[in-house]
């Protein structure tokens, strides 16, 4: 097991280490799938336990209505530098299959260890140890949302006029993994990612005795779906993928279906690649009107420029590589990015089994994770500090 070179970031990770996995089982026997109000209140009332005691805890509204209102946690220095640490509590697995967090060996599994409750550990593990020390910073935020699983509106802290714009870092926790070259990944590049939901209105019939006289709405969503999947195009140079994902259609195994829906995950390298993909929808094949939308459209990220001095500082301090890493799921540091040049994703705990009820984070990348985030924190602290240090004018004779 390495440990990091800096003996202080070395400490700091075995102090955020060593109240881990409880803390992670806390979190993780709260059952909290998007949208359920009570479970993102209970698990929320954990991350604020968790939290510095001098820190300040704002509810505003979520972005996505019913949910349970978000929390964001700022502690303020006198230093130089701020930073946001990103996390959500919400998971994608429903009541029915939660089950609490049990071990198998260095496996800590449960629903959303990985995705992102073992993140939210780590994410307030660092404001902890740097809150420690107030002259090193400016100000520490921690957001934690509650719908990032199924948020198809716009998400409301991010923008120009957003809380965080200008900060000097955002920090997202999703769950980590390898880089290319074996060292440390760090996500900072992300696909667009859409998801376009096409509507189909046609007319029933009776399918025995008029089969002609519908309009088969199943067939015209089957044919669309062929159609812009054969727009899928990975290697080309958007990167676009079209997956049909879901197809409703028909109520009785003896009539023409005379409505439906088909749902499609697009991904790419930003949104506007998404544009001929809804344009190639056909507004009526043989009697069936179609309708296309785009329900969710969450922005591409690139900070691979913005990160790679910093990385490289990091890399140094922390006495193993980090790498970078092209990922291409969804995450709300992609809606940071535009504003926050130095935006960095994945540094929750490396794991496994996303979405599902047996996914897992490895107890020992607990404490190995903490050191990345906290070298790279560190490193944007001391940056910002410098570029204070350069600013200030020099005092020359007794100015009086």
């Amino acid at each position: 097991m390495s440990v990091a070179a800096d003996p202080l970031i070395a400490a700091q990770a075995a102090e955020i280490a060593s109240g881990a996995a409880e803390q992670l089982a806390a979190l993780v026997d709260i059952s909290t799938p998007s949208g359920d109000v009570e479970g993102a209140e209970r698990a929320l009332a954990v991350c604020a336990a968790l939290l510095p005691p001098e820190a300040e805890i704002a509810r505003p509204p979520c972005s996505t209505p019913g949910c349970a209102p978000d929390m964001i946690a700022t502690i303020s220095g006198t230093g130089s530098g701020r930073i946001l640490l990103l996390g959500h509590v919400d998971t994608v697995v429903g009541h029915d299959a939660h089950r609490p967090l049990w071990r198998d060996g260095e496996r800590l599994r449960g629903p959303g260890s990985v995705d992102m409750k073992g993140g939210d550990v780590l994410a307030l593990g660092v404001a902890r140890v740097l809150a420690a020390d107030p002259a090193g910073f400016e100000e520490l935020a921690v957001l934690m949302v509650t719908d990032e699983e199924w948020r198809t509106r716009p998400f409301a802290h991010a923008g120009p006029d957003g809380r965080f714009a200008g900060y000097d870092a955002c920090l997202c926790f999703e769950g980590g993994q390898h880089g290319p070259g074996g060292g440390e990944g760090v996500v900072v590049r992300r696909k667009a990612a859409g998801t376009m939901r096409i509507l189909a209105a046609g007319r029933a019939s009776h399918s025995g005795s008029a089969p002609d006289a519908g309009a088969n709405a199943l067939l015209a969503l089957a044919r669309t779906a062929a159609h812009l999947a054969g727009m899928h195009d990975p290697s080309g140079p958007e990167q676009l993928t079209v997956v049909p994902t879901v197809i409703r259609s028909g109520e009785a195994m003896n009539v023409v279906p005379a409505d439906g829906e088909l749902t499609l995950d697009l991904r790419a390298r930003d949104l506007p690649a998404f544009d001929p993909v809804i344009a190639a929808v056909s507004e009526r094949i043989d009697g069936v009107r179609l309708e296309a939308r785009l329900e969710r459209g969450w922005p591409g990220m690139d900070s691979t420029a913005a990160t790679a001095d910093l990385l490289r500082r990091a890399t140094e301090r922390l006495g193993r590589a980090i790498e970078p890493v092209h990922r291409g799921g969804a995450s709300d540091a992609s809606h940071f990015a535009a504003t926050i040049a130095v935006t960095i994703d994945g540094l929750g705990p490396l794991g496994a089994g996303a979405h599902t009820p047996d996914e897992f984070v490895l107890e020992p990348a607990l404490r190995e994770r903490a050191e990345v985030a906290l070298a790279l924190a560190h490193e944007v602290l001391a940056g910002a500090g410098r570029a204070v240090a350069e600013h200030e004018p020099d005092v020359v004779g007794d100015e009086r």
